[in-house]
């Protein structure tokens, strides 16, 4: 999957130039990426009665205390 779909869009979008490729190789795997931490970050139970922006907000200042001690 990780070389399939960049080529897919590499090939249904008629590009050329490997740098083309590459920036959408580099693209698929940022959104992957992200995709991975929100959805880590979703599905902890100790999401109950809070919104997803407010445990996102609380779990980064959580990963910051823990990294000034």
């Amino acid at each position: 999957m990780g070389i399939a779909l960049p080529l897919t869009i590499f090939f249904l979008l008629g590009l050329h130039r490997p740098g083309q490729f590459f920036t959408i190789a580099a693209s698929t795997f940022l959104s992957w990426g992200v995709a991975d931490l929100f959805a880590s970050i979703l599905e902890r139970p100790r999401l109950k009665d809070r919104t997803p922006g407010r445990a996102l907000r609380e779990d980064l200042e959580r990963r910051q205390a823990e990294e000034q001690q």
